[in-house]
């Protein structure tokens, strides 16, 4: 009896482990009852029929990435390239990556290589260097619409590598390093031609700033000398002006006291003969005043014999 109850023991343990299925997250399960298709084992604890049912496979459903080894085409201008590439998937039928292809990872490189030869085939040897993205793109759907029935998603394709052959590669770097050159003496010819445009653009400036100067200073100098002659000019005519005005007071102030005009021309006399009484004055008189003195000289007289009261 003891032996049996261990044997059925045993069995129990072996049924529950056979029954009992936990599937990690982002796994499913392909399970067949009698060798046909059942249903998905999810994510948990899954309870199966021991026997009847079996897990076929398991499917990861994260993004997956798979390497295409390098491949050697040929491009429209006849050149031989190797070609690196990686393409990133998802599973999203399991049930179609499972039946509808034996290895859809192998499917998928395949794929990718033939595609890729056609699509370089169309293309010469600069374009191909320089299109990276255009052929990432057209493989990706290529491969989307073979996949498709597979259950799988083409999530992106990316092309490490383009290595052209040793001889080409050196060619075009000697071609790359006579532009780099090129480019260069072309770069200082226009850094030379830019610093004699501004040479000659600072030097016009500084000329035409000078003019400006010098002419502001011959304006501001000859609106000085016009200002210090209107002064000059203004002081004169103020000064005539003062000795009109004191010559006109004195001649006023000459009639108010009673004298005339031959009283004042015989004073005038009367000083000239002071002054001629030195030994060494001499006197000139015009001919008009000799005919004024004439009469002068006797209203000298007149004034001689007139008495004092």
């Amino acid at each position: 009896m003891g032996y049996v109850a261990i044997i059925i023991l045993i069995l129990v343990i072996v049924a529950a482990a056979l029954s009992i299925k936990i599937v990690p997250q982002q796994r499913v399960g392909v399970v067949e009852r009698l060798g046909k298709f059942h249903r998905l084992l999810t994510p948990g604890v899954n309870i199966l029929v021991p026997i009847i049912d079996h897990v076929r496979t398991y499917h990861d459903l994260r993004i997956q990435q798979a390497n295409v080894p390098p491949q050697t085409v040929i491009t429209k201008d006849n050149v031989q390239v190797q070609i690196d590439t990686i393409i990133f998937y998802q599973v999203t039928g399991p049930e179609q990556a499972t039946y509808g292809i034996s290895d859809y990872v192998y499917g998928v490189r395949n794929i990718s290589t033939a595609t890729m030869r056609q699509i370089i085939g169309k293309m010469e040897l600069d374009e191909t260097l320089s299109g990276r993205e255009k052929i990432s793109t057209d493989i990706r759907v290529a491969l989307d619409e073979a996949t498709e029935k597979w259950g799988v998603r083409i999530e992106r394709v990316e092309v490490i590598d383009i290595q052209p052959p040793l001889d080409i590669q050196e060619s075009m770097d000697k071609q790359m390093k006579a532009e780099r050159s090129k480019r260069a003496i072309v770069l200082e010819a226009e850094a030379a031609k830019q610093d004699m445009i501004l040479r000659a653009e600072g030097d016009k400036q500084s000329k035409i700033l000078k003019a400006e100067g010098d002419k502001e200073a011959r304006i501001r100098e000859a609106e000085g000398l016009r200002q210090a002659q209107e002064l000059e000019a203004l002081g004169q005519a103020k000064a005539i002006q003062a000795v009109a005005e004191a010559e006109k007071r004195r001649i006023e102030l000459i009639r108010e006291a009673g004298l005339d005009e031959n009283v004042l021309t015989y004073k005038s006399l009367e000083a000239l003969t002071d002054i001629s009484n030195g030994p060494a004055n001499k006197i000139f008189i015009p001919t008009k005043a000799v005919e004024t003195l004439g009469s002068i000289g006797a209203l000298g007289e007149m004034l001689k014999g007139r008495k004092p009261d």
